[in-house]
């Protein structure tokens, strides 16, 4: 079935209720490597891994309460695509406010765009989560389509933040686990393609690979340990452009620059960041943006 994107963009927004509690955030960030090169009871660490004073990274968002497959996932009115040729193109998150450690919200989602690449499709899926104190946060969920495009619809753009042409201003090396995917998993992605190796065979990798969501947040949170003093309230938004695989036990090497354009008169400043495999030297990320105060 062909995509209908006037029906797709047409469509209410699908209305979800959420929660999640402290449990849900000490795992999640043990799966994006919380507690992981230091002593495990480093007081920075215990800022992500202990109740008490626990702070909430805000790459949670894409996981709590069960993130988009609470909500129907990929399968939205107007789109019916294979599965097995969905692949997840990009992310941005924009915060509100902090996230808190435990909570309800509920999570509206909807189809934001539809573009029409030609032999494929890029569909945009935006979250809005609001609890009773307003809004939480806003998502935005980019997934790409392959052999689905062809349907009249609007090419669109694809935003580039290409890195400065210098080196990094920051270079941040972050190993993790031969289990991380298994780790990571545990929060709701439940794709056999980050855990079974058959499976991982058919898709056409010789292991199961990491998440692109779990390299999201480790890199989150490299940047929120080394620029932003271990404080994951002063991050305003974050986005990212999936790039390439990333097999647990690797090394993610983050690089990091600064935007010195963009500080603004209200104090909020950019970083420009991509992230590869240190073995290989592959990209895992690219386009990356990191706005904070």
């Amino acid at each position: 079935m062909p995509i209908d994107a006037a029906a797709a963009l047409a469509a209410p927004p699908r209305s979800t209720e959420i929660a999640w509690e402290r449990k849900d955030v000490l795992l999640y960030h043990l799966g994006v490597g919380a507690g992981a090169g230091l002593p495990p009871t480093d007081r920075d660490e215990l800022r992500y891994t202990y109740e008490k004073n626990l702070q909430v990274l805000p790459s949670f968002a894409t996981v709590a309460g069960g993130g988009l497959a609470k909500a129907g996932g990929f399968q939205q009115p107007g789109i019916d695509v294979e599965l097995a040729k969905v692949l997840h193109g990009g992310q941005r998150i924009a915060l509100h406010r902090p996230l808190p450690p435990a909570g309800r919200a509920v999570l509206e989602n909807s189809v934001a765009a539809v573009h029409d690449k030609g032999k494929a499709a890029v569909i945009v899926i935006r979250g809005q989560a609001s609890d009773g104190d307003g809004p939480l946060w806003t998502s935005d969920t980019e997934i790409f389509v392959r052999d689905a495009g062809g349907f009249g619809g609007e090419r669109g753009s694809t935003a580039r933040f290409p890195a400065p042409d210098r080196d990094p201003d920051w270079t941040v090396d972050r190993p993790t686990r031969p289990d991380q995917a298994l780790l990571y998993r545990l929060s709701g992605d439940w794709n056999p393609l980050h855990a079974d190796p058959d499976f991982a065979k058919l898709a056409g990798f010789d292991q199961p690979i990491l998440h692109g969501l779990c390299s999201y947040g480790i890199t989150l949170k490299a940047l929120v340990d080394t620029l932003l003093d271990g404080d994951a309230t002063r991050v305003e938004e974050y986005s990212t452009r999936f790039a390439g695989v990333f097999f647990p036990g690797e090394t993610m090497r983050v690089r990091i620059w600064e935007d010195v354009t963009a500080a603004t008169a209200d104090g909020r400043r950019r970083l420009v960041v991509n992230a590869v495999s240190a073995e290989r030297n592959a990209p895992v990320l690219t386009d990356t943006v990191l706005t904070y105060r």
